[in-house]
């Protein structure tokens, strides 16, 4: 069993106090996850609730013809909100969690975190702000389907982009588009709009991010 880096966990969730952090570092345990790897997949029973130490973990639904439905991402420090709520009611997922970089992620019993609500106040302060966080991303997401047009929710997309991983979106043109529910083509001409105005520039396998504010 790897041993869990404690000055990491202790830098990602300062909020949680100290015998909560003797609990979690004694009892969960830590995984390794490469890039394009699955964590978690829809139909599946959960038997832990997901931290986030270091990468990127993207979360999304996906239909039966493989189109995919971008919900949020999952940074460092973050905990996956849906797989505390499978834990909880013992229920199957259905969604799917895929790590966009490599990642670790320590993987705490379900029934620790249902005890640790009563027993901690940090850590129930930690699980409703979790579940407080992704609803307000998932109501983003929401708007900007509902209201908005193809052009806006790319805009959107590539903020969300930007601000978890940086001003290279490392993502093709059908990436972006299965994400969007569009084709490639609609995308690639989308893109090509935005570069004429100087707020990205197109390489071959990125897309460099300068200012999308000047849209």
């Amino acid at each position: 069993m790897q041993t869990i880096p404690k000055e990491l966990v202790l830098k990602k969730f300062p909020s949680l106090e100290d015998s909560l952090l003797d609990e979690l570092l004694a009892e969960s345990t830590l995984k390794e996850v490469s890039e394009g790897e699955e964590v978690m997949r829809s139909g599946q029973y959960i038997t832990s609730t997901i931290l986030l130490l270091r990468g990127l973990l993207k979360v999304y639904r996906e239909d039966d013809e493989g189109n995919e439905f971008l919900m949020y991402y999952l940074e460092a420090g973050n905990a996956c909100a849906l797989s505390m709520m499978c834990t909880a009611r013992n229920e199957k997922s259905q969604i799917r969690v895929k790590a966009v970089t490599d990642a670790e992620v320590l993987l705490v019993p379900s029934h620790l975190s249902e005890l640790w609500l009563g027993k901690y106040k940090t850590w129930h302060h930690f699980v409703i702000a979790s579940y407080r966080q992704r609803f307000e991303e998932l109501l983003q997401t929401l708007d900007s389907i509902a209201f908005k047009g193809l052009d806006e929710r790319l805009l959107f997309y590539l903020k969300r982009h930007v601000k978890v991983s940086g001003s290279e979106v490392k993502l093709s043109h059908q990436q972006i588009a299965s994400e969007l529910n569009s084709s490639r083509e609609v995308i690639s001409r989308l893109l090509k709009k935005l570069e004429q105005t100087g707020a990205i520039t197109l390489h071959r396998n990125y897309i460099e991010v300068h200012d999308l504010t000047i849209v």
